[in-house]
């Protein structure tokens, strides 16, 4: 099922005479892992913008479960709807891993109500990509690349959006990390129906999607 639609999307700055994106048409479902491969320059992260509702799109439409965006709250959209995972974590390095999700709940207003049932809840969301209570109570400066990896992906779990989309995920991370991150998202789509877009410029990464698009010069390519 289609969760997320571009239909002749078309992007470029203010400040610039020179389009970003041209004519961009892409089908986003429920259920399965696409990557979008392209090098620095070719537009990602200006897609990735207009995708989670960080930005407008002013030329063509951007649907989510057939609603257009343009006329739905952006800010309600990228709360509820979108979790966005970075390549460099973003997260609160002295506090600890499971402060850094139930806080995203409360600036959310996702999860359970209540701080103890908020707690449990992002403990569940921690054991769900791998970290068990001990390594939750740590803080982010003590852990691994790949563990701060992954309590970014629960922190993106805590408000159960039907979107996940990762920027560079497994860039900072060796192969053997890599590999585990990605079998996260691959049962993310599989056991809980969410739709995983990855941006990067792996073509490693791309390997492992259901659908794989190619950016270049601004269009995008099945």
């Amino acid at each position: 099922m289609k969760c997320l639609e571009l239909i002749n999307v078309s992007y470029k700055y203010e400040s610039g005479a020179d389009y970003v994106l041209r004519n961009v048409s892409a089908s986003f479902e429920s259920g399965k892992v696409h990557t979008i491969v392209g090098q620095s320059g070719a537009g990602k992260s200006t897609l990735l913008s207009l995708i989670s509702g960080l930005d407008a799109c002013r030329e063509g439409d951007i649907l989510y479960n057939g609603a257009n965006l343009r006329d739905l709250d952006r800010d309600d959209y990228r709360s509820k709807s979108v979790g966005v995972i970075f390549q460099s974590y973003n997260l609160l390095l002295n506090s600890t891993a499971v402060y850094n999700v139930t806080l995203s709940m409360h600036i959310n207003g996702g999860g359970p109500s209540g701080r103890r049932a908020r707690k449990g809840y992002a403990y569940d969301m921690l054991g769900k990509v791998g970290i068990d209570r001990e390594t939750a109570d740590r803080k982010i400066l003590r852990l691994s690349g790949g563990e701060q990896q992954r309590v970014g992906i629960a922190r993106a779990l805590s408000h159960s959006p039907d979107v996940i989309i990762a920027d560079e995920p497994t860039g900072n991370l060796d192969a053997e990390t890599e590999a585990a991150v990605l079998d996260i998202f691959v049962r993310l789509a599989r056991e809980d129906g969410k739709c995983i877009i990855i941006v990067t410029h792996s073509d490693e990464v791309a390997a492992m999607a259901d659908v794989a698009y190619t950016i270049r010069d601004g269009r995008l390519q099945y």
